[in-house]
């Protein structure tokens, strides 16, 4: 298991110095689900609910908070990032909403905790507008799916450490 980065060798956080670090292409891409009455997502879908369009505010607030990482995690770098892709889906289930994000830079450090940001932030702004007629609601399985680039190089979801449910993306295990 390798050591943890933000801590100096005498143990007090720190934040990383890149300076050294190659410039590569890194992308990242993260998860969350939101679960809920099957009513207040007929609400989402069929455009009812009176604060509007609740998933395009989601989409944006993910977007909105990937780029601001660094400002909610005191440890992240300030990123340029490059594409903030937030894609929002409808469940199969018909009581759940899906999000995937992807985030991408060329960069000398990645970009997990940015895609990470943006699926619990665009989750809790579903949470959010819909909280008036659903209170219930859960916010689940917010996890890393992804990442490409830098010196540990690509790494999927449930293929390296078998911690992992290995459910495929956008599912929820029975």
């Amino acid at each position: 298991m390798s050591k943890l980065t933000h801590l100096d060798e005498k143990g007090e956080a720190r934040m990383v110095d890149v300076t050294e670090k190659a410039v590569t292409e890194r992308e990242a891409r993260a998860e969350a689900t939101i679960r809920m009455q099957p009513e207040t997502l007929r609400m989402i879908i069929e455009g009812e609910h009176p604060k509007g369009d609740v998933l395009a505010t989601a989409r944006i607030a993910g977007i909105m908070a990937a780029k601001k990482t660094h400002d909610l995690i005191p440890l992240c770098h300030a990123l340029n990032l490059t594409s903030v892709k937030v894609e929002l889906t409808p469940g199969e289930d018909g009581a759940s909403v899906y999000i995937e994000t992807r985030c991408k830079l060329s960069g000398q450090t990645g970009v997990e905790m940015e895609a990470l940001t943006a699926a619990s932030v665009a989750a809790l702004t579903l949470y959010d507008m819909c909280k008036a007629v659903d209170k219930g609601m859960v916010v689940d399985k917010v996890r890393l799916l992804e990442k490409k680039g830098g010196r540990s190089g690509h790494w999927v979801a449930g293929t390296h450490d078998g911690t992992l449910d290995g459910t495929t993306p956008g599912t929820t295990p029975a």
